[in-house]
């Protein structure tokens, strides 16, 4: 039986002609999908989406979970090598320390595709994701286009998260030439270890009781870093007040947009993302050509010039939300529940339905 373990962040999009790849010949197929936790509710249902795409094809699924243990993935990608696999989907805990399994695939004649979070090894068969760097500027700018200039709080992503460092590229991008000028004061920049919404809150309240709550916007790097920052900030009376960032567009945090909190979000239409990941991986393992990736070199990539060698990739756009666009982005493309995002909206303020 051929076999594909999907194993980090699941599914790709169809876009730019990207083919389907699903087909009749996939019956016999069994993918494995390796995430590196269910922490977050929205990996589990990246799970249940590619589980779903591909028993829609006849095909089946092994879930293996890694708990954030970046040695415990190695051994269980390693365990589904074993078993024979044709290609492996992988939602790393750490990108960096997952080389080695990757290199192991190749030489095994395995293709790996790295879902949404960078593996960086010329190795790879494949890279899925949306312009990390580009999530970044659009939140820098989000937050920009409400306070100018001003002190400004920097809440990074999980500190072994290779995305979490090009979110930052892509926020410096847009901040530093304003650091320099002097518009721009940085007075905290702190990491929230696995990207944790109670360490965020955690954080947020150490830095309010060290500035005394004197800050002009908070570029956080993803809704559940904002949405426990905004937690502390409500606490003190500064939440809405100071504008934040986040990035997933999570019906809590459009919900928060709605209330008038948080100020913006990314986003990364994972609709696309999953069916796209599957798709790769099966045209991959049926060692077909997929002319739709660009090569990108690591170092690109990374920002680290340690780095040699390219990765073929295929990057889906991104959007930055407000309560500008929230409804037409977000609830009339159904990609969240109208009745979820307006909860604490009357009746008769809300916009129409759909």
């Amino acid at each position: 039986m051929t076999k594909i373990i999907i194993g980090l962040f699941g599914l790709a999009c169809l876009t730019g002609g990207l083919s389907t790849g699903l087909n009749a010949e996939d019956g016999d197929l069994t993918i494995g999908l390796s995430f590196s936790d269910f922490h977050s509710e929205f990996w589990a249902k990246q799970n249940e989406i590619m589980r779903g795409l591909l028993e829609s094809v006849g095909a089946d699924a092994i879930t293996v979970v890694a708990n954030y243990n970046a040695e415990m993935q190695g051994k269980r990608i390693d365990s589904l090598i074993e078993r024979d696999v044709d290609a492996v989907i992988v939602v790393a805990v750490d990108g960096e320390a997952l080389i080695p399994a990757v290199e192991r695939a190749a030489a095994a004649g395995v293709p790996v595709v790295a879902f949404d979070r960078l593996i960086p090894s010329d190795k790879l068969a494949a890279y899925v994701s949306f312009d990390q760097y580009e999530i970044g500027r659009l939140q820098a700018r989000g937050v920009l286009d409400r306070a100018g200039k001003g002190r400004f709080v920097l809440l990074g992503g999980g500190t072994v998260d290779t995305s979490a460092r090009r979110f930052r590229a892509g926020q410096m991008e847009i901040l530093k030439p304003l650091i320099d000028r002097g518009r721009i004061e940085i007075v905290a920049d702190q990491w929230v270890r696995n990207w944790d919404p109670d360490n965020a809150y955690k954080i947020m309240n150490n830095i309010i009781s060290a500035t005394g709550g004197e800050f002009d916007a908070v570029v956080a790097s993803n809704d559940g870093t904002a949405l426990g920052a905004i937690d502390a900030l409500r606490e003190h009376g500064l939440a809405g007040k100071v504008p934040i960032s986040g990035q997933d567009a999570t019906a809590e945090a459009c919900t928060s947009i709605v209330r008038g909190e948080l100020t913006m979000t990314v986003f990364k239409d994972f609709r696309l993302l999953a069916p796209a990941a599957v798709d790769l991986a099966l045209r991959l393992a049926r060692r077909e050509p997929v002319p739709e990736l660009e090569n990108r070199t690591i170092r690109e990539l990374t920002y680290d010039r340690d780095y040699e060698g390219t990765v073929p990739c295929l990057f889906i756009p991104s959007v930055a939300v407000d309560e500008a666009n929230l409804y037409d982005e977000i609830v009339a493309s159904g990609f969240q529940p109208y009745d979820e995002v307006y909860r604490d909206v009357p009746e008769a303020d809300r916009p129409p339905r759909p």
